[in-house]
């Protein structure tokens, strides 16, 4: 049997912001997590996956499924009392938590038939008991589903978590460091669970040619020989173990002053960070930081660093606003206390200093981009040699090219000057647009939808393992079979035959799929910083509505899918920021792409329900035939059943009403940039419903009924 070798934490190459912060949380499990954000292919899950090996083993009560501390048990275990029953060690345990895990998989799972019928708690523990006193790892957090999330935050608030059934309940303690990476191109986090992350780092790759060599050199060794990899950094890992369990000893011992607690209100205040958890983050921090470098009193530098390591995700206001830390600000406020003490003995040496002891390979501990601690210091925070924007991402080069990984503008028509992109005007709360009819999509909270969580609306047989009872169905399927199954007691006898899933419905997220109208007729600079403006504000809904997002523009002589569909709001709203305008306006070509897009989306999501929402004027100037081929592309996106709303952009005294046209033509909805507000209109598109018919009296709304929505 192949036993399983995680790459040594020693060997992973820079990165000190992500090493350290790791390492903060062995040493005081107290900090409260770690939130890695960076690009794809950046190490973030090897380099947490290495973690599990530093840690210090664990005493747990013999046979106890839940992790039972036997010097102190929990007194509410399932598997307990447990008395005097001896204790064991055992290495801490790593939980991977799964972005497709079931709510059972999660909390674990009752057995309502035996509850039912025999009065028994059958309870198989879920990985919040496995993650007990341990670490909980979540890869793509930001992909993981709702009411997960919700679980998860319960459990880390409380330290416990509770499985309910229908009246039956069981209990358990759920104490663990809560780890997740995830790539911000994909989506942003709710802020309640990102608050629950004690620290955050934006991690990125080098650009720096010999790091990348070193990278792929040990990565090379590593696939080759896991083994005997692991063997030559060994040493490495066992001096960075015993520093780790030495600095957890010295924790207790850390003073955290006055003016340190000082220094900490002080940074929280200037930065207006929300609550008082940031506050107790960054005393936890600071204290871990001296405890680390093997020193017993806080200094102004440890406060420096938690600042930057548990403030940057706690100034986010929404999805928009880009993670991360004015230095500059911080060293004012901190300039206005006084400095420390000059410190009166040297700070140990870690393992990762000098040669590394001999113990790594060539270009080991000691070589370049060396993965080990950097001594007693403390390595700086902020990117590597590249340099970045203020969301932590590669600035784009300035030389009028796209990014890498960025679509270049579609060309403007010949003889229509290509006008700069214009900013976008302040967004606003909209009304909700919503799909027709009852879908079984993704959870979220657009559209009605049959879900998991939500009002119950009936019963069925259950598919598969019964995940919530129906109570009174279940006694109406067994109480006509009492006397033929010999029933003698007050009790029910219930089988499984008898057992009925409760049906319930919630809402779901939806595709939001904007086409944008970038031509020069939407180029007035008042004009299109309105028409951003409205689009920003669609997104910010989108963001909280659980939906992904994408992005179509089309100008001069086509289309181009600037964002493919994606949970990435914040991706969108930097495309929309760019989007330069000019050239005539192929709005077929805008449509024909969207159908294209929601085809192959289609294929890859079929249960997510799309809503097309075209920002345009309405007008049709590309192109022979132009306004004909238009009315033609609407119309086959009408036939496939496509929910759409046209935002009409045209403005002035007087409107020729051809973003209606476009409307009735795709069988959907018409609003006007006014209307779209959420205090200018009562009641818009609140429920579209199947015949297409909404309140005709509301201000800034064009309706037609020419097919079912």
């Amino acid at each position: 049997m192949t036993v399983q070798t995680h790459y040594p934490f020693t060997a992973v190459v820079g990165m000190d912001d992500l090493r350290l912060a790791l390492l903060l949380n062995a040493v005081s499990p107290a900090v409260g997590g770690v939130l890695v954000r960076g690009e794809k292919g950046t190490a973030k899950s090897t380099a947490v996956r290495a973690l599990s090996a530093l840690l210090p083993e664990v005493a747990v009560v013999g046979g106890c499924r839940f992790s039972c501390d036997p010097a102190a048990p929990d007194p509410g275990c399932p598997d307990g009392p447990h008395g005097d029953a001896a204790g064991e060690a055992r290495p801490a345990r790593m939980v991977e938590l799964p972005v497709g895990a079931s709510e059972d998989r999660l909390v674990g799972a009752l057995d309502i038939e035996r509850a039912l019928a025999d009065g028994v708690k059958s309870f198989e523990p879920g990985l919040l008991a496995d993650a007990h006193r341990g670490i909980l790892y979540v890869d793509e957090v930001n992909l993981l589903h709702d009411h997960l999330i919700d679980l998860l935050l319960d459990a880390a608030a409380m330290g416990a978590s509770y499985v309910e059934r229908e009246g039956v309940s069981v209990r358990h303690a759920a104490r663990f460091l809560l780890v997740g990476t995830m790539n911000p191109e994909e989506g942003e986090l709710r802020p309640q669970l990102l608050d629950r992350f004690g620290l955050t780092v934006e991690v990125a790759a080098s650009r720096e040619p010999e790091l990348r060599v070193e990278v792929v050199r040990r990565r090379l060794a590593y696939d080759e020989d896991p083994a005997g990899f692991a063997v030559r950094w060994a040493g490495a890992e066992a001096e960075l173990r015993a520093r780790v369990v030495a600095a957890r000893a010295l924790v207790p011992r850390v003073r955290l002053g006055d003016g340190a607690l000082l220094m900490i209100a002080a940074t929280c205040a200037g930065f207006e960070v929300d609550g008082m958890r940031a506050d107790i983050v960054m005393a936890r921090t600071a204290t871990a930081l001296a405890a680390w470098a093997g020193r017993t009193d806080v200094r102004k530098e440890d406060v420096r660093q938690a600042a930057l390591l548990a403030l940057p995700h706690r100034r986010r206001r929404n999805p928009f606003d880009a993670p991360g830390l004015d230095e500059e600000k911080l060293d004012r406020i901190l300039d206005g206390f006084p400095d420390d003490e000059p410190e009166p003995e040297p700070e140990p040496e870690g393992p990762g200093d000098g040669d590394g002891g001999g113990d790594g390979p060539e270009g080991g501990p000691g070589g370049p981009g060396d993965g080990g601690p950097d001594g007693g210091g403390v390595p700086p925070q902020g990117g590597g040699p590249e340099e970045t924007g203020a969301d932590g991402a590669p600035e784009p080069p300035a030389t009028g090219e796209p990014a890498p990984g960025e679509t270049a503008p579609a060309p403007a028509a010949a003889g229509a000057p290509e006008q700069a992109a214009v900013g976008a005007a302040e967004p606003f709360r909209t009304r909700m647009l919503s799909v027709p009819g009852l879908g079984e999509g993704a959870a979220g909270r657009r559209s009605r939808a049959r879900t998991a969580h939500g009002r119950t609306t009936g019963s069925q047989r259950p598919r598969g393992q019964l995940t919530k009872l129906h109570l009174a169905a279940t006694v109406r399927a067994a109480a006509p079979h009492q006397r033929a199954r010999g029933r003698s007691g007050p009790g029910l006898v219930v089988r499984r035959d008898d057992l009925r899933q409760a049906t319930r419905e919630g809402r779901e997220g939806n595709l939001v799929l904007f086409a944008v109208d970038a031509s020069g007729s939407m180029a007035a600079r008042q004009r299109m910083g309105a028409v951003k403006g409205a689009v920003l504000s669609l997104l910010l809904d989108a963001y909280q509505r659980r939906d992904k997002v994408g992005l179509i523009t089309f100008r001069g002589a086509g289309a181009e899918l600037a964002l493919p569909p994606t949970s990435s709001v914040d991706a969108a709203a930097a495309r929309l920021e760019l989007l330069p305008t000019g050239g005539r306006t192929p709005l077929a070509a805008g449509l024909l792409k969207a159908h294209e897009t929601l085809r192959i989306e289609r294929l890859r999501d079929p249960s997510r329900r799309p809503l097309l929402v075209v920002v345009t004027d309405g007008r049709a100037t590309a192109g022979p035939d132009a306004v004909g081929l238009a009315a033609r592309a609407a119309r086959l996106l009408a036939g496939e059943g496509t929910a759409s709303v046209v935002v009409d952009c045209e403005t002035g005294p007087v409107r020729l009403g051809l973003a209606g046209r476009l409307a009735a033509d795709l069988g959907g909805t018409a609003v006007t940039l006014e209307g779209l507000r959420a205090d200018a209109l009562a009641g818009l598109v609140k429920d579209m419903r199947t015949d297409g018919r909404a309140d005709r009296r509301a201000p800034g709304f064009h309706h037609t009924d020419r097919r079912a929505a």
